[in-house]
């Protein structure tokens, strides 16, 4: 990797009225060091970037998710476990998420889902029907948590649907880092399931043209932006690192995308991350 890509993309300017980050990974981003994540948080903020809700993808993720949620007001969690670990859901590990998801600031649950790009490259990666079941008691412990639902989406858009639909999903459910196309887009709209778009949205290689296409036609009121940082940095900076402060890059490219005003677009994005965490709701560390 040349050292262009070891260099962080510039801080953006504050998008008015700020923006929120609904899907960021802050202890994968460094900021497990008190230092660091007062570094991460501080560049955030020069942003504009209001609140960010970390998300867990093991047991240790969503203790240090839950921790931090109740130290910063800018930091929110959700605790669950990526499809990928869905062999470490043993009853210990349900117990433990069930209690982790009743702490103040907690306020969804995953990430959950089904990925089933690493199945035939890792060989610790959970084989799909295990990540079923995983994903179906992560759906049953949003319902009866009210929680919303996190889920992660990897080359299995209709596996999804199938097993949120068999299952009964909960009030409010969340495609983070949606990868599908128009169809996907319709389905989600269909059943009012929010659509949270991150750095790939933004990407101009022949892949990304029909999730482009999906950002572009997304319902205004279902339309989240994120992160996904360490991972995913958003055009023309991908390749390099990526934090929560990103995150007004990826408002401004699709709001070209969609050729609607940067403003409006971060305003109904932050209402919907409001509205769908309930942030204003939850108490103050």
């Amino acid at each position: 990797m040349g050292s262009k890509h070891a260099v962080p993309p510039p801080v953006p300017e504050p998008i008015p009225g700020g923006v929120v980050d609904s899907h960021t990974h802050l202890d994968a981003c460094g900021a497990t060091d008190p230092d660091i994540l007062a570094a991460v948080l501080d560049r955030a903020t020069t942003a504009g970037v209001t609140a960010m809700v970390t998300t867990a993808d093991d047991l240790v993720s969503a203790r240090w998710a839950a921790d931090t949620a109740g130290k910063d007001p800018r930091v929110f969690a959700a605790v669950g476990l990526h499809p990928t670990r869905s062999r470490d859901l043993d009853d210990a590990a349900r117990a433990e998420i069930e209690a982790l998801a009743a702490r103040p600031r907690v306020v969804a649950i995953g990430e959950s889902g089904l990925d089933d790009y690493w199945t035939t490259r890792r060989d610790d990666c959970a084989p799909l029907d295990v990540q079923r079941e995983a994903f179906a008691w992560h759906i049953d412990l949003a319902r009866r948590t009210g929680l919303p639902l996190v889920v992660h989406d990897r080359d299995a858009h209709d596996a999804i649907v199938d097993v949120l639909r068999a299952e009964g999903a909960p009030g409010t459910v969340v495609f983070h880092c949606f990868s599908g196309g128009p169809d996907l887009a319709r389905v989600c709209a269909d059943e009012g399931w929010l659509m949270s778009f991150s750095g790939t949205a933004t990407f101009r290689n022949a892949n990304a043209a029909e999730l482009r296409r999906a950002a572009a036609e997304a319902p205004e009121d279902l339309v989240l932006t994120e992160t996904d940082a360490p991972f995913l940095t958003p055009h023309p900076y991908r390749g390099r690192p990526n934090e929560p402060y990103c995150v007004p890059h990826t408002v401004r490219d699709l709001a070209e995308l969609r050729d609607q005003p940067v403003d409006e677009l971060a305003a109904a994005a932050t209402r919907n991350a409001q509205r769908t965490f309930r942030l204003a709701e939850q108490p103050q560390p």
